[in-house]
């Protein structure tokens, strides 16, 4: 018969190694919560900083926009202004530059949007714009859109017509040679819309008039320009979205 000493012993050494194994995986566990805490740790740091990074370029890329579409805004509004094609009031004449204040920050605004929602909508529909994604084409662009401008004040036809028709085929043409998205084509439509509908608005509230208006209260050819204009500043924005780096672009 096993003696008394012997069952003692037995159930020490049991006891011990069950405390062995017990401190062992409460070890194991304090350090599996130790690493998931620090992993916790980094991964939220780690979005905290690219969420930063991400909201700081965003606004850079809204403030280059709001910027460019101001400028063009204001030289192209000067130019239809000396062209006799759109009138304002003598106090409106009177502020600066001989411009209405108001004209280059709502362009601005809507051109940060616009150009924002560009990149957007090309992430979202699953089709990154590889079309001659290079500044170089990028300012012929721009380049384009004010000859268009230029055109709409300078160029004389026989009847509003023509020069709408005119300035369709060019407006399509600058979309077909800098963009050729359906996402592109698709934004353009939807700002010369809306901008054309903004306008009417304006002009039916007295704010300014055009000369000879063949298009309810404006110039039929308005949504052509608003159309280049939305496709040029989409150009822009998908530029300042790739970081400014120059790829070979495909013809």
């Amino acid at each position: 018969m096993p003696r008394l000493e012997d069952h003692c012993w037995s159930c020490s050494c049991a006891s011990r190694i069950e405390t062995k194994h017990s401190s062992g995986a409460n070890w194991l566990a304090h350090k599996a919560e130790e690493m998931m805490s620090i992993i916790t740790s980094v991964l939220s740091n780690a979005y905290g900083s690219l969420h930063d990074v991400r909201t700081a370029n965003l606004i850079r890329r809204g403030l280059v926009l709001f910027t460019v579409g101001a400028f063009l805004a204001l030289v192209l509004n000067l130019l239809q202004i000396q062209r006799h094609v759109t009138l304002f009031p003598e106090e409106v004449m009177a502020t600066l530059f001989s411009s209405a204040w108001w004209i280059p920050p709502c362009c601005g605004t809507g051109a940060a949007v616009v150009g924002l929602l560009y990149p957007c909508l090309d992430s979202h529909l699953g089709e990154p714009h590889k079309f001659k994604r290079e500044w170089a084409s990028v300012m012929r662009c721009i380049a384009v859109f004010v000859g268009i401008n230029h055109a709409s004040v300078k160029l004389d036809f026989a009847n509003n017509v023509q020069l709408s028709l005119t300035l369709a085929a060019l407006s399509l043409g600058l979309w077909w040679t800098f963009d050729r998205s359906r996402s592109g084509f698709g934004l353009g439509i939807t700002t010369a819309i809306l901008a054309t509908v903004f306008t009417q608005l304006l002009v039916y509230n007295g704010v300014y008039q055009y000369t000879s208006p063949d298009f309810l209260y404006v110039r039929s050819w308005l949504p052509c320009i608003f159309f280049s204009g939305g496709v040029t500043v989409g150009n822009i924005g998908r530029q300042l979205a790739m970081g400014g780096v120059e790829k070979p672009h495909m013809d």
